[in-house]
Order: structure tokens, then sequence, then C-alpha cells
């Protein structure tokens, strides 16, 4: 099969991520990459040998490119997103879709205008014990599904170290919008209804103006009624960067997991304890490995085979309805219906 040429618009963390998936993977070759920060998009390109911009525009000019990471920060999807589909290329954006619904009437519209093809990263749908519970779910061996409740949450690093963007965005966008899209995965089955509250004190402090918390219960047009917890102020010396937390309740079973706390993996040194990645990106014999590298992977063939994707605009396009609900119903303290 002849390699297909792939591009990047993002150069930071995330984008490290498709380059080395897009260099590597046999059905792909990296053809360029984008930043607004130059010295970024050349550090990147230079390691692969390609060309670099800093206007996506003039990249997208370029007809060896047939497809496209987008891995900017989580608000400034909507632009990049829909100059690739106006020029014919498969996307693959970053979650979330779009932090507005502006954004996401935007995106769809231009999807339907110009027949593209685009899949939302939410890489926890590859993650193998997210998938095995899936199948023991659609096989029904719970039973009917009650009650879901979901915590994911990050080290205070993130925020503060990680992401330079953390005050322009929220730990909703950040996390939340996984936390939404695995349960709507699992239960097979959307919100209806959320009640949210948060409270903003540490980081505030810390000169990053967005919540430290939020607590909210999701109700799902089925009556699973689920509870999820997203905060990016957890210690920094929690054994990893991530708190995960997931759980199952059916009339006749119920999965549980501990995917960061789970001691299938301790390491303990002279100058601290850790509980290093085994999921999500570990590297093995010199090669990126782990599910959120796998739903990369999985673009990439499909790309090149023609395949619909896993996940869809439509997928995105909904999780940032129930986040948006969130977010409103934490600012007025009551209920509030998903509009979609």
């Amino acid at each position: 099969m002849e390699k297909i040429g792939f591009a990047l618009i993002g150069a930071g963390l995330w984008g490290h991520a498709h380059a080395n998936v897009y260099a590597t993977h046999p059905y792909a070759r990296l053809v360029a990459v984008c930043d607004v920060v130059e010295e970024k998009a050349k550090d990147l390109a230079r390691q692969y040998g390609v060309p670099w911009y800093v206007d996506y525009r003039e990249m997208l000019k370029d007809h060896e490119i047939k497809a496209v990471g987008i891995a900017t920060p989580d608000f400034a999807h909507c632009d990049p997103l829909v100059e690739c589909v106006k020029a014919g290329k498969a996307v693959l954006v970053e979650k979330p879709l779009a932090t507005t619904r502006e954004d996401v009437d935007r995106i769809m519209e231009a999807i339907t205008r110009y027949s593209g093809r685009v899949m939302v990263d939410f890489h926890a749908r590859w993650s193998p014990p997210i998938a095995v519970a899936k199948e023991c779910i659609e096989r029904g061996e719970l039973g009917r599904i009650i009650s879901a409740y979901y915590r994911l949450n990050d080290t205070i690093s993130v925020p503060m170290s990680m992401l330079s963007w953390a005050a322009k965005s929220s730990i909703l966008w950040f996390l939340g919008s996984h936390t939404v899209d695995t349960l709507r995965f699992l239960l097979s089955d959307e919100v209806k209804r959320v009640y949210s509250v948060s409270r903003s004190e540490v980081l505030v402090k810390k000169g990053i103006d967005v919540p430290d918390i939020f607590q909210t219960t999701l109700e799902f047009k089925s009556g699973i009624i689920a509870q999820i917890e997203n905060n990016w102020i957890v210690p920094n010396t929690n054994p990893n960067v991530n708190d995960t937390k997931l759980n199952v309740l059916g009339s006749k079973g119920m999965i549980n997991m501990d995917l960061t706390h789970n001691q299938a993996f301790e390491r303990y040194l002279e100058d601290r304890a850790d509980h290093p990645d085994i999921l999500v990106k570990p590297l093995v014999h010199g090669k990126y490995t782990g599910f959120a590298y796998e739903s990369i992977r999985d673009f990439v063939e499909r790309v090149a085979t023609g395949r619909d994707f896993l996940v869809t605009a439509e997928d995105g396009a909904k999780v940032t309805s129930v986040i948006l609900s969130i977010m409103e119903s934490a600012k007025k303290r009551e209920p509030v219906d998903v509009v979609y």
C-alpha cells in the first residue's frame, strides 16, 4: 500500500504523539508540521526531516497531504478543522470537538457541506479495560444497568506546569469530555439531564481563574444515573498524574476499575514512589504503545482503507452539548436539560 501523506497542526505535547504515529506507521508518512509558535513547529519538524509552517492555510495547499491531525489547545479547534474539511482532508481532532455551540455549528455545517471525514480523539474507547467492560455490558452479563460512577482527575502539575493555556480552558474540557464520552460509549445511551456543583479556590489563588472541581450527576435517557468527578488539584505526590476510578452497577453484576492505584506496577526509588504508566503511552522496545497511540493508529488505518471512523464528529458535538450543560448547571446551581 502506498503511504498516505499526513500533516499536523499543533506541535505541543499531544502533537508529538501524532507526529510519532504518522512518521512510523506503515500506511503513513509525515509530510509537514504547523504551529503558531515557529520554534515549536521547527523543532518537531526537524526531528522528522519535514517542512514546518506557522500558517496552516499555506500548509493545506500541499496536495501530498491527505489527512491532518489537529492537536491545538481545546478552544482553538474550530478554525483549522473547518479549513481542513474545506480542503478535502480527513481530520483527527483532539477532544473536545469544540468548546462553544457556535463552533460546533460551524464545524457540523462544514462537514455536511463538504462531505468531510472527521474523527474526534476520545482515546479512552481504545483502553483495554474500557473495551472489555463494554463487551461485558453488551453481552448482558451485568443485567440492566442501574448506575455508574466515574472519577477522572489530574494532579495540579497539569494546569500549573503542563498546560500554558489552562486559564482559557477547564477540567471539564480537558478530562470531563473523556468522562462523558466514555460513559456514553459504555452505556450506549445519551445524557438527558445534568446537575453539577463546582468549587473555585486553589487554582484561583495561584492565578489560574478556573474551577478546581466539578461534581456532577448525569441522568441518561434510559434512566441510568451516573456520578462523575473531575478535578485538577490532586497533589503532585499522587503516584500517577491521573486519579481514575470507574464503577458500573447492573441488576445482575458490577464492574469496578482502579486504573491508577491498582498496584499492578509500583516503583520505589530513593527520591520518590510512583505508579508508572502501563496503559496510556508506555514505551515498549523503543516503540510508543498504549491506547492513546492506538486511537491515532486506528485513524491512520481507517483513512487508508476508507472504513468509517469509530468516533465521529456527531459524538464530539453531543459531548460538547453535555459539557456546556454541566457548566450552566454549576453556574445556576440547578438541574439543566441537555439540548443537542
